[in-house]
């Protein structure tokens, strides 16, 4: 049940934000081995001021908080961040030196929707 929160200073329209949304949550589903129904994806558009990085260059930034479940192996988690961070290069012009990944990972059950509780992720679920 992960929740996949976005910061950008990316001004992006409605159909640009859906498009998005729907890319990420196909490559979690994809990646991370699991289905679409219960990822969700949080994108928060900030002004240029609100957001930085020591490393930034001029343009848009983008960082992705993942709150995922425990059990995916690191290099697993790499492939997801990086075709992230790759799609925000090449549809919406975002330097590589300013996107930043970071994962928290907690157990199942602490992961709910209103009708259910998540459980412990297994290489099956997929």
């Amino acid at each position: 049940m992960p929740l996949l929160q976005f910061d950008t200073t990316l001004t992006l329209d409605a159909a640009e934000k859906e498009a998005f949304a729907a890319f990420v949550r196909e490559t979690y589903a994809d990646v991370m081995r699991t289905g679409t129904d219960h990822v969700a994806v949080a994108l928060r558009t900030h002004d240029d001021a609100a957001l930085s990085i020591g490393r930034g260059v001029d343009g848009p930034l983008l960082f992705l908080d993942a709150e995922v479940r425990r059990g995916r192996d690191d290099e697993t988690k790499r492939e997801f961040a990086l075709a992230v961070m790759e799609r925000a290069r090449e549809t919406h012009g975002v330097p590589s030196e300013n996107l930043k990944v970071v994962f928290t990972e907690h157990d199942g059950s602490s992961m709910m929707g209103y009708d259910r509780v998540g459980a412990a992720w297994t290489p099956e679920e997929g």
